[in-house]
């Protein structure tokens, strides 16, 4: 199921000295051959290393769905993040965003599929095309943002390794050398590594998204190099970074934050304004970039996609 974007370009949406810039880039770099790395164009940041055969993958990319609302600019959208293992502060993970490592990188495919194994960084992303996809960004801690992803669905991955019938969620882990833990992992904010899960229905449904990038270009690091999760119903906690690891299993998996609070991060953690946190209100929202707030979306403005999935739920419970 591939959505349409209703003739809305992504000039519509980019900033426009943004959007001609990259363009420009893209052509001179990419599509032209030449050896300028992103690095030198953006010095201070610290970039996903990825093969050569992936690289090319970003020439051409097609646009594949919208939303009608102005887009984040990269600065915001690279400086101001949560990725508690590069610091708990919003500006931590940009300024910390060397310590991680994405040369070499493997992820371990795991539980109930019938190919399971530890594959390369390029053997996960070779077979797949990629394409943008603007959505909806929603923080639990009520602030937002659209951001401009580069990737392919979760449900294409899936299908590589066969879950066999026994297989009702999917599993996630971040990275985590506790030999070498990245600067945020030397404390015990959490319980390392990182982990996440869907129901396989969420895992599987099209909005669900492996991003490999943003703005046309390989995720930075703060943003969850070299490959991460993004489900843009749910807060954005769910959204995993930097995965290492994708087991397949029958039971529902401990998660992070629903481990270390239960009674304030849902296993589900739907974008629903009328569940309030148990700390502060979910019916409004501050967009990074703009000064008034806005009123949040029931699934963060894609109910008529997913609502079906939850119709045997009490979404006041289920949160």
């Amino acid at each position: 199921m591939r959505y349409s974007n209703s003739g809305l370009k992504e000039s519509d949406v980019t900033p426009e000295a943004l959007y001609h810039s990259r363009r420009r880039f893209l052509k001179q770099t990419i599509g032209g051959g030449a050896a300028l790395s992103l690095s030198a164009y953006f010095p201070a940041l610290a970039w996903a290393s990825l093969p050569k055969s992936i690289i090319s993958k970003f020439d051409g990319i097609e646009q594949t769905m919208a939303v009608d609302e102005k887009l984040n600019t990269f600065e915001e959208i690279t400086s101001y993040n949560n990725f508690y293992e590069l610091g708990t502060s919003k500006e931590d993970p940009k300024r910390n965003a060397g310590a991680l490592k994405t040369d070499p990188w493997s992820v371990s495919i795991e539980g109930e599929c019938s190919k399971p194994g530890t594959y390369t960084l390029e053997d996960i992303l070779k077979p797949h095309s990629f394409e943008e996809r603007i959505y909806r960004f929603r923080c639990v801690e009520a602030w937002s943002m659209v951001i401009p992803w580069v990737g392919f669905p979760l449900a294409e991955l899936i299908k590589r390794f066969e879950p066999t019938g026994k297989a009702e969620y999917v599993a996630f882990e971040t990275l985590y050398d506790k030999n070498n833990p990245l600067p945020g992992q030397r404390r015990r904010t959490i319980r390392w590594p990182y982990r996440e899960g869907l129901r396989m229905d969420e895992a599987m449904h099209p909005l669900t998204f492996m991003a490999t990038g943003l703005y046309g270009k390989s995720l930075p690091n703060q943003n969850g190099a070299p490959i991460r999760l993004v489900v843009p119903w749910k807060y954005g906690f769910k959204s995993i970074k930097s995965i290492v690891k994708i087991r397949f299993t029958r039971d529902q998996p401990e998660t992070s934050w629903n481990t270390l609070a239960p009674d304030e991060y849902g296993f589900y953690s739907n974008v629903n304004p009328k569940v309030r946190h148990p700390r502060w209100s979910q019916a409004r929202e501050r967009r990074i970039g703009e000064f008034l707030k806005r009123e949040t979306l029931m699934f963060n403005g894609y109910e008529q996609e997913v609502a079906h999935l939850y119709k045997d739920l009490d979404l006041r419970k289920y949160y």
